[in-house]
């Protein structure tokens, strides 16, 4: 770890990056009853801190590696600080990214001076297709993380910290792939080692969480995607061990959570936060409240903001819910006359975002209603009980499917014998949606669809298919390699469709 905090003490980032702000966040510190200070790396030039290891890697080659060039593999943010750097220093940069890519980010590399290559539909895909490069064409590869000269490179936002805020009690960081964490963990806990170093990273990809957690180093079997810019399947072989000396904790925060925090950012800086650039901030928030911590000075590592504009409205869809200032309640209600007023009148003064319901000819009716609250989590067990006196109902407020899905689709039911339901998430990009329903094929009739661009770099997509064969039909959905997950028991979809 002493050569991370050498190469940080004896730094090059400076020529291509900023010292970045540390800005207090007035309104969530207020409401937390903390000092929250965000670090401010969606300011440098990228609007990430990737630059910061990229070029402490990329100028320390020899003249004889400058020579032959570097290539890399990216998605987004570590694409843009490799071709800068390469820029700067007048080497030849290769990146490849994933087919999926948005053109927004293919573009801003190219305006880099990069050369983008285009290959495969996921992140490891456009990895091993790097590595081939690095072999066939002799080029350098420039690794996203697992580097000790790049971890180094983004140890010198701990060196920052120190001098801006010396008496900080927490720092909370985004974890992928570990490089971020090492970087400013080692630096901190060499010149400071009573604050303490708390990683953050989704419920659906928690990479250091189940290393630290099994001792050794895991590979998930899938890791979500919402949070791309920390979509790693494993932490990195050498940012592991540093990791493990150095971080006090992990917390894991949901898609929800995130979107909360993106909104936190918003309002307390105007400037809005890509969802791996907010996880460090929803993590402080869930790890304030669950711990009860007040009056402390805590930091949290605003990592990016590249995010794609279109994505913006699945983000303040569900802030609300992130924030339990909205709850997604299913109630059942007799289909008879006056049991819909009688159900209004017990929601009493909460404000209404969302109420759909249709007719159906039997003795019961399922309604779907969003509920404006403004006390919390507290507010949503009280309007519960208060319901359930009367009514059958069930939260829905952490029911994938029917946020992502059942809320747009409510109206209509059908009897379709032997029907099962899916979700699927596949690459999104030109053609995908046609080339999913080719690859599903025409050996099963469709019986529900529903698919909604999010802007994100995967689609999400929910089918019912009529099928005698369950196995079988599953067999053949292992062979088109997208993530699923059977929903034919979920109650959103048993209620509402």
């Amino acid at each position: 770890m002493q050569s991370i905090v050498d190469l940080a003490d004896n730094t090059r980032v400076y020529n291509v990056a900023n010292v970045t702000p540390l800005s207090l966040a007035h309104q969530l510190s207020a409401r937390t009853k903390n000092n929250i200070h965000l670090k401010r790396e969606d300011e440098q030039s990228i609007h990430s801190f990737k630059l910061r290891g990229a070029y402490q890697k990329i100028s320390g080659l020899t003249k004889e590696q400058a020579a032959k060039g570097v290539v890399a593999s990216s998605a987004g943010n570590h694409a843009q600080g490799v071709a800068l750097s390469a820029s700067k220093l007048g080497i030849e940069s290769v990146i490849v990214m994933p087919l999926s890519t948005p053109k927004i980010k293919v573009n801003a590399v190219e305006q880099l001076g990069g050369k983008v290559v285009l290959h495969g539909d996921v992140y490891d895909d456009a990895y091993q297709y790097a590595k081939q490069l690095e072999k066939e064409q002799d080029l350098v590869f420039i690794h996203p993380y697992d580097d000790i000269e790049v971890i180094g490179g983004q140890a010198t936002i701990a060196k920052e910290l120190l001098e801006q805020l010396p008496n900080m009690d927490r720092i909370f960081v985004p974890v992928g792939g570990g490089g971020l964490i090492s970087g400013i963990g080692a630096y901190i806990k060499h010149y400071a080692p009573n604050i303490k170093v708390i990683g953050v990273e989704p419920e659906d990809s928690p990479t250091l969480y189940q290393a630290l957690k099994s001792g050794k180093r895991v590979i998930l079997s899938d890791v979500g995607r919402f949070a791309d810019g920390v979509a790693v399947k494993q932490i990195g072989e050498k940012t592991y061990p540093i990791a493990k000396e150095v971080v006090d904790e992990v917390v894991l925060v949901n898609n929800d959570e995130i979107c909360a925090a993106i909104k936190d950012i918003y309002e307390d800086m105007r400037s809005i936060s890509e969802p791996a650039g907010a996880l460090a901030t929803a993590g402080a928030k869930k790890y304030i409240e669950q711990n009860n911590i007040k009056n402390e000075n805590i930091v949290t590592v605003v990592s990016g903001s590249n995010v794609n504009f279109d994505r913006l409205r699945y983000i303040s869809e569900r802030a609300d819910l992130g924030e339990h200032n909205e709850a997604i309640i299913a109630a059942t209600i007799p289909e008879q006359p006056g049991s819909f007023l009688k159900f209004c009148q017990l929601l009493d003064n909460h404000a209404i975002t969302e109420f759909n319901y249709r007719y159906a000819p039997n003795q019961q009716a399922h309604i779907f209603v969003g509920v404006a609250l403004s006390e919390g989590l507290s507010e949503k067990e009280a309007l519960l009980d208060k319901l359930s006196g009367s009514f059958d109902v069930l939260d829905m407020s952490n029911n994938s499917i029917a946020k992502t899905h059942i809320r747009y689709m409510v109206g209509g039911r059908a009897d379709a014998d032997n029907e099962v339901l899916y979700r699927f998430e596949f690459p999104e990009r030109p053609g995908a949606l046609l080339n999913f329903l080719n690859k599903v094929g025409t050996h099963w009739n469709i019986s529900l669809f529903h698919y909604r661009n999010h802007g994100a770099d995967f689609g999400r997509v929910l089918i019912g298919l009529q099928v005698d064969d369950v196995p079988k039909l599953e067999r053949s959905f292992d062979e088109l390699g997208y993530f699923y997950q059977n929903e034919t028991n979920n109650k959103a979809y048993q209620y509402f469709l």
